[in-house]
């Protein structure tokens, strides 16, 4: 009984320190959430959502143009990004013993302790400078390069949970590896995938000294990819540094959006692993 008794003390006493970290962790991030809510849900209205922005000094207006630029730059991220992190992810999981593969591995490990404005540095020089001018795609390129590692390293960590036993069965009916990896691996991972790939996403969407370098910002509404693209973070930015009263509230409202829609992007991948 004095056995049981101590277990189940030091049980609770565990369960405790789990508690106390939860709060100390959820903490942080609750005092953030309130006090943008409190901040920003002044100017939170449809017009916020659907206008443009109105000349320096004039009270109104919206960031249509920034949401619907960071909503592109990160869907032209993902297009750049998610090919490349299957492939590298599927060699290191796969292959993870090739000389290939432990270059990309060395590779992933760097990029991964970069800091962002370093990578946005590094594509004004190679893409900026050469085509003189700032552009959406070498923004998007941008933040691909920023959440490629997160990527590569999901899917890495995913496909080695598979069972070898599934692989050998594979082939042992006589498939192709390649199609072992495809049709049974990856398929049959993709339920894990997806929610790592929409995490990687949402971190890219809150990616602002990339974008400064690279895709710049812009007061107008555009959807080339040769032409600066405003985007939420660097608008942000800009009308917090204001000397305008109203574009400060502007960006109060900005920054709760992107939050949200990060809190949203979290959601949505907490979703899909609980429904599958």
């Amino acid at each position: 009984m004095k056995g049981y008794k101590n277990r189940k003390l030091l049980n609770r006493f565990f369960l405790w320190i789990i508690s106390s970290s939860s709060f100390l962790i959820f903490t942080p991030l609750a005092l953030i959430f309130f006090y943008l809510l409190i901040n920003g849900i002044d100017s939170l209205s449809i017009n916020f959502f659907t206008n443009l922005p109105r000349p320096a000094g004039e009270v109104g207006g919206g960031m249509l143009h920034a949401i619907l630029g960071t909503v592109y730059l990160v869907t032209l991220s993902a297009f750049f990004a998610i090919p490349s992190g299957l492939f590298a992810g599927v060699l290191l999981s796969e292959f993870g013993e090739s000389r290939l593969a432990k270059l990309i591995r060395f590779i992933i490990e760097l990029l991964n302790g970069t800091p962002s404005i370093v990578t946005g540095i590094f594509v004004y020089s190679i893409i900026v400078k050469t085509t003189k001018t700032f552009s959406a795609y070498s923004g998007a390129i941008a933040l691909a390069i920023v959440i490629l590692p997160t990527i590569v390293k999901t899917v890495e960590e995913i496909l080695k949970l598979i069972p070898d036993d599934i692989r050998h069965a594979g082939l042992g009916l006589g498939i192709p590896r390649w199609k072992v990896i495809t049709h049974i691996i990856l398929w049959g991972s993709r339920r894990n995938l997806l929610p790592g790939i929409l995490l990687a996403l949402a971190r890219s969407s809150g990616e602002t000294a990339p974008l400064i370098f690279t895709a710049f910002g812009s007061m107008y509404l555009s959807f080339s990819l040769n032409a600066p693209m405003a985007s939420l973070p660097v608008e942000i930015y800009n009308y917090a540094i204001s000397p305008y009263k109203d574009w400060h509230q502007l960006a109060w409202t900005g920054s709760l959006v992107l939050i949200l829609l990060v809190f949203l992007l979290n959601v949505s991948s907490k979703v899909i692993i609980s429904g599958s």
